[in-house]
């Protein structure tokens, strides 16, 4: 097989930590999972927290140095939402690869405790009947296998699931710490990345340090080595916020037909309307001239517009509809009023 090129690697794994120290951010879950590493005594786990904050990468590291790579493969077995995880293969493969036994097998400069892990990443996707088939897999055979899960959100994983595992939240990351790490990225790959555009960069990517990753390694191969914050918005997919501001302001004007025209403007341009509904959405809270009762009005309609979408429903109308019901709201018109 030959080596990966470099420059097509994507820079998420190129960067991605190899320890668990170097994990960013998460202190409290690193210094649990140090003395963990150190005495080789591993519970069951749960990590939980939003996207691109560590979850994966500390699992995977937690094993690595565990059992190193000649062990990892025969000792490890990671199964993602793309898997089929029902309740089948929780019957089969899990259960088959928990149930083997194994020895210390120890390799110098690493513990290889007698134990198997199973990482069950996005587990949160996992049908109810699948997680009640693990309960019993984890207690009878937990002196030879530990169970990693990895999830978005804990309410979807069952309380006998959750009960048995050590939690670990794993928090949105920091301005600060995601500048650093971008910052430190930039100058391994020879990027010059302003301070507006570093500020832009940690603000479309809400706290996910993949998809920051994600979007400069984008905006790179595009524009070459100098970046700036049009061009990462660009590769983004975000509703430049001026387009954003455009439809509120004719929304406030009470004028349906400038409305129109600026939610045509919107579909014409292609910008995803469920995007468009999300920057709305900070705009009208972070208003200050319009009341709180406006407020919820506008976003009631913004939350059945987003559903409206996932089920499949047309852009235009629910972006027409949303720009409408503001009006209404803004003008103070009755909810039940509709326009000839």
């Amino acid at each position: 097989m030959a080596p990966v090129v470099q420059s097509s690697q994507p820079w998420v794994e190129k960067y991605r930590p190899r320890q668990v120290k170097e994990v960013a951010h998460q202190d409290e879950v690193i210094r649990v999972l140090t003395n963990t590493l150190e005495t080789s005594n591993c519970p069951h786990m749960l990590f939980y927290g939003p996207p691109g904050t560590g979850k994966t990468t500390t699992a995977l590291a937690i094993a690595h140095q565990l059992f190193g790579p000649e062990l990892y493969k025969s000792r490890v077995l990671e199964l993602n939402a793309s898997d089929d995880r029902g309740i089948n293969v929780v019957r089969t493969k899990i259960k088959d690869f928990a149930a083997v036994a194994v020895g210390s097998g120890s390799r110098p400069g690493y513990p290889c405790p007698p134990f198997k892990i199973i990482i069950l990443d996005e587990a949160d996707s996992m049908t109810e009947d699948a997680q009640n088939a693990l309960r019993r897999t984890m207690e009878t055979y937990s002196k030879v296998t530990r169970f990693f899960f990895i999830c978005n959100y804990i309410s979807r994983i069952i309380e006998p699931l959750a009960s048995r595992c050590a939690k670990f939240r794993f928090k949105p990351l920091s301005e600060e710490i995601m500048s650093n790490r971008i910052l430190h990225i930039c100058k391994e790959e020879g990027l010059n990345l302003g301070s507006e555009a570093l500020s832009t960069l940690s603000s479309i990517s809400q706290g996910d340090l993949r998809r920051a990753i994600t979007y400069l390694q984008g905006a790179a191969r595009l524009f070459g080595s100098s970046i700036s914050s049009k061009d990462l918005i660009s590769v983004s997919g975000v509703v430049p916020q001026d387009v954003v501001k455009a439809l509120f302001a004719a929304c406030k004007t009470g004028e349906f037909e400038l409305a129109n025209k600026e939610v045509n403007n919107v579909i014409a341009e292609g910008y995803p309307v469920s995007q468009m509904l999300s920057q709305l959405f900070d705009v009208v809270v972070g208003a200050d001239d319009i009341s709180d009762q406006q407020k919820a009005r506008i976003c009631r309609r913004l939350a059945e517009a987003d559903k409206c979408l996932v089920d499949g429903a047309d852009e235009y109308l629910q972006l027409m509809d949303v720009a409408s019901n503001t009006i209404r709201a803004l003008c103070n018109m009755p909810e039940e009023f509709c326009y000839e």
